[in-house]
């Protein structure tokens, strides 16, 4: 046994990369599910701090804020308010170009609407044309007394 070299046999080191290969499998489809809901949470919670934003500023100034006091950190360029009023009620309806997936999304919001909305009649706050682009929308209404 004196003369055996020191160091790992070509065995040992196949099998510690098996190891390693399986482990990566198991752990990418989890680490890739919560990159997914990481995204959708992080789409929702947008969509409600522009919707709360929104009817909170009716509320607070009486006026129609623009996108800008509504969310700065938020990309306008992927969001937009939309809106119409009669006699003191509201329809908003909160715009996104964000690619996610709707079924995650659907978890995080609850009462949320999919597919093209058209912006025909609605102001909008943003000067973004959302036309075919929208992935979705979040759509309430309130009455501002």
């Amino acid at each position: 046994m004196k003369n055996r070299k020191r160091g790992f046999s070509l065995v040992e080191l196949l099998i510690v990369l098996a190891v390693i290969a399986a482990l990566i499998a198991t752990i990418t489809p989890v680490a890739l599910n919560a990159i997914k809901k990481a995204k959708a949470t992080q789409v929702g919670q947008n969509v409600k701090t522009l919707a709360s934003a929104f009817e909170n500023a009716l509320y607070v100034n009486g006026t129609e804020p623009t996108f800008a006091e509504l969310g700065r950190d938020i990309n306008a360029a992927k969001y937009n308010v939309a809106y119409t009023t009669s006699s003191g009620v509201y329809t908003v309806a909160v715009l996104t170009s964000e690619e996610v997936n709707y079924e995650t999304l659907q978890g995080v919001l609850r009462d949320i609407s999919e597919g093209s909305y058209t912006t025909t009649g609605l102001t909008q706050l943003n000067g973004t044309s959302y036309t075919g682009t929208t992935q979705f929308y979040y759509e309430f209404t309130f009455e501002v007394y």
